[in-house]
């Protein structure tokens, strides 16, 4: 007896968008590329234009493509944008109920092979840098502007790794975590909190690598620890 097929059947429309990304991943296309024609396009893929349409129009959605009018316009590859990956992540969380001992454990998870790189890597500028920062955080009280000085703190810190990947990790995480630290009850992280980060520049600038990511760890649990005693109303449920 002959199987059924599994999984559902593509849509013209999913078809050009998967050859066209085939084309990105094989470097067939790369960014700035502009696309041909619709007329071309539709025969080459020999599709009807609305499909065509249809797919071009997924591919600009998700930030692939960009469309421009005019005598010179056309459908164009985009350059990588890596807010498009934060956004998506925090899309996704949105939808979902990822909670927060899972972010936590995933920040840990990161931390530890970030710290570990940055011992090895990060350069006396970017030392300099992640101490003005933790030494600003120590004169505004406000939760917004503490909450920004860390992100800034760890987008520095994944900058000194020299891999751009964990800085697009990093923002991800930051703008998750940022769903839980807010409203008007919520209050500022404690001074320890604050002297942590300093004490783990000092670990960076000595090379003790197990000694920067206890304390990072350490730190990102009693992070944990004050959000979890904060959050109140409907993200409650999701600790």
């Amino acid at each position: 007896m002959a199987s059924k097929p599994s999984g559902k059947t593509q849509r013209a429309f999913e078809i050009i968008c998967e050859r066209i990304r085939n084309d990105l991943a094989t470097g067939a296309l790369k960014p700035g590329d502009k696309l041909p024609a619709e007329r071309e396009l539709a025969a080459q893929f020999q599709v009807s234009r609305s499909a065509l349409r249809e797919a071009l129009r997924s591919l600009e959605v998700a930030g692939i493509l960009r469309n421009l009018k005019g005598v010179k316009g056309g459908a164009f590859v985009q350059e990588a944008a890596p807010d498009r990956i934060v956004q998506a992540m925090q899309d996704y969380v949105s939808l979902g109920d990822i909670t927060l001992r899972e972010l936590t454990e995933a920040r840990i998870a990161m931390q530890d092979v970030i710290v570990r790189l940055a011992c090895a890597r990060a350069s006396e500028a970017d030392l300099v840098e992640l101490e003005e920062i933790a030494a600003a955080t120590q004169t505004v009280s406000d939760v917004a502007a503490r909450y920004q000085c860390a992100i800034a703190y760890y987008k520095v810190l994944a900058r000194a790794t020299g891999n751009r990947i964990f800085g697009i990790f990093v923002d991800s995480l930051s703008s998750i975590l940022q769903q839980f630290v807010r409203g008007p009850d919520y209050e500022t992280l404690q001074e320890s909190l604050i002297d942590s980060r300093l004490r783990l520049v000092a670990h960076l600038r000595a090379g003790d690598a197990d000694a920067a990511a206890t304390e990072m760890r350490e730190h990102l649990e009693r992070v944990h620890d004050h959000v979890r005693r904060n959050v109140k109303g409907q993200l409650a449920d999701r600790l």
